[in-house]
């Protein structure tokens, strides 16, 4: 299965056959003989994703070693930076009769956040469509000291309050409807953009 995916492989067929037609090579790749599609289909439906999933995080570690220092932000910030947003793929329905979003329209949802500094996904998460955005922040391990930067989709405050907890930061857009007041206002720099800085409960 490895071999299939480095080789961008479509399918198991395409798999066996590429394996097929490189048969003097595969003793030297440590694979032995070319197994039967059948072996090869039961094996991948029994074993774990997460296998891949260990793989891809170490590879993602290896490449932002890569890239510190190499960072294309403004300001700088000695802090990780994570934008957070997530984005509707549309489906066919008569294909992918799975992806149920609306009564006529079909679809999932792809959550992702990214580092700002490498430019890599830090994390990405398939939904059905009808899934929204905020159920993210679930799945998401957050880093101590980081920035995570989200759209008002994004406001929950049981949510946020454990991005606070645990000692990192949120950038978000408050919603017309919050309830809040102000606590204690601070020296505000209107030169750099910033119109009020305050407390709020």
């Amino acid at each position: 299965m490895a071999f299939g995916q480095l080789t961008h492989r479509e399918c198991l067929s395409d798999t066996i056959l590429c394996l097929k037609a490189n048969a003097g090579k595969t003793y030297h790749l440590g694979i032995g003989d070319v197994v039967a599609k059948s072996t090869l289909s039961t094996a991948n439906e029994n074993r774990s994703y997460l296998i891949y999933y260990d793989l891809a995080m170490l590879l993602i570690k290896q490449a932002k070693q890569l890239y510190l220092g190499d960072s294309d932000l403004e300001i700088e910030l000695e802090n990780n930076v994570f934008p957070i947003d997530a984005t509707t793929i549309d489906l066919c329905l008569s294909t992918f009769y799975w992806a149920t979003f609306r009564s006529t329209k079909g679809g999932i949802k792809l959550h992702t956040q990214l580092d700002l500094k490498t430019s890599i996904p830090e994390f990405i998460y398939f939904s059905t469509a009808s899934v929204h955005d905020v159920n993210a922040l679930d799945f998401i391990s957050f880093e101590a000291n980081s920035f995570y930067i989200m759209d008002r989709g994004y406001v929950d405050y049981k949510r946020l309050y454990r991005i606070h907890y645990g000692e990192d930061f949120y950038i978000t857009r408050a919603k017309d409807n919050m309830n809040c007041r102000r606590v204690k206002s601070y020296p505000s720099e209107k030169e750099n953009g910033v119109i009020y800085d305050q407390s709020v409960l």
